[in-house]
């Protein structure tokens, strides 16, 4: 299958692609496994959203209906100080296959997201922004004992204090962002984001528990890569971000422990190859 993924990054993994076509390359397996056979200094971007650990039996409101917040056994919390060693060994296999001036995106709430940044900064990491992604349209509390949970953090993240980063000022600037109504138009882009929760369509092949809309991810893509670049997901899922690196001229690895979500990302691939 044809690729113009450079090949020090592709041919040294001894784990066969799962799916390869074009720009595009997904691994079933453990993400750590996958790390460790990528070189070092070879990645553009990461973006990741690791399990929240919130999995326990709770229940919260999806469509007006009462759901269970189990996702599955990857989603449940083994203790703080077994999830701290999982956030800080994945983050410190993405630094390793950073390239110098790379940076590394991490989505999370409240569950997850300070022990990813506590975490980063152990390993050496240059915190560039955290951007709150509010969601207009969050599913209500059923409780009624605590706020709405109406956003996620996203922690963006340089490899090295001293690197050079790519931020393209400019498009965040003046682009189009119809879907956000609190940028200003012709104003400097701040670090809250109004974007609603994935569109029906984007789940017409099927869905992931912890999908992100694509919205949210051609921002990010968009504000810290350049085309041609190679951007990672240790947590794939159902590709959101490969689906927002391919659209947008960029080159994109997946990872993923669940062979389902692996075929819907094929499924979302091959319908805008069409």
């Amino acid at each position: 299958m044809e690729t113009t993924l450079s090949k020090p990054t592709l041919f040294s993994v001894k784990t066969k692609p799962y799916f390869q076509q074009d720009n595009f390359t997904l691994y079933l397996g453990d993400a750590l496994n996958i790390l460790n056979q990528i070189p070092s200094d070879s990645v553009d971007m990461v973006f990741a959203d690791p399990p929240y650990n919130l999995s326990n039996g709770g229940f919260t409101v999806h469509a007006g209906r009462m759901v269970s917040v189990n996702k599955g056994d990857w989603d449940k919390s083994k203790g703080f100080e077994d999830d701290y060693d999982f956030h800080y060994r994945w983050l410190e296999a993405c630094k390793r296959v950073l390239k110098p001036n790379g940076t590394l995106w991490v989505s999370g709430t409240y569950h997850s997201i300070y022990q990813c940044g506590h975490a980063l900064q152990a390993l050496g990491y240059h915190i560039l922004n955290d951007i709150s992604w509010f969601k207009p349209n969050a599913s209500p509390n059923l409780s009624c004992r605590f706020f709405t949970a109406s956003h996620e953090t996203l922690i963006w993240a340089r490899k090295d204090k001293k690197g050079k980063h790519t931020f393209n000022y400019e498009a965040m600037k003046d682009g189009q962002w119809p879907e956000d109504k609190i940028k200003k138009p012709g104003l400097q882009m701040r670090s809250v984001w109004s974007i609603g929760t994935p569109k029906p369509e984007e789940k017409k092949y099927g869905k992931h528990p912890t999908q992100k809309p694509l919205d949210l991810l051609r921002r990010v893509i968009l504000a810290s890569t350049n085309k041609g670049d190679l951007i990672l997901d240790p947590f794939t899922g159902s590709s959101t971000t490969g689906i927002a690196a391919i659209t947008q001229g960029r080159k994109f690895i997946g990872i993923d422990l669940e062979q389902s979500y692996l075929e819907l990302s094929k499924k979302r691939f091959n319908n805008i190859k069409k």
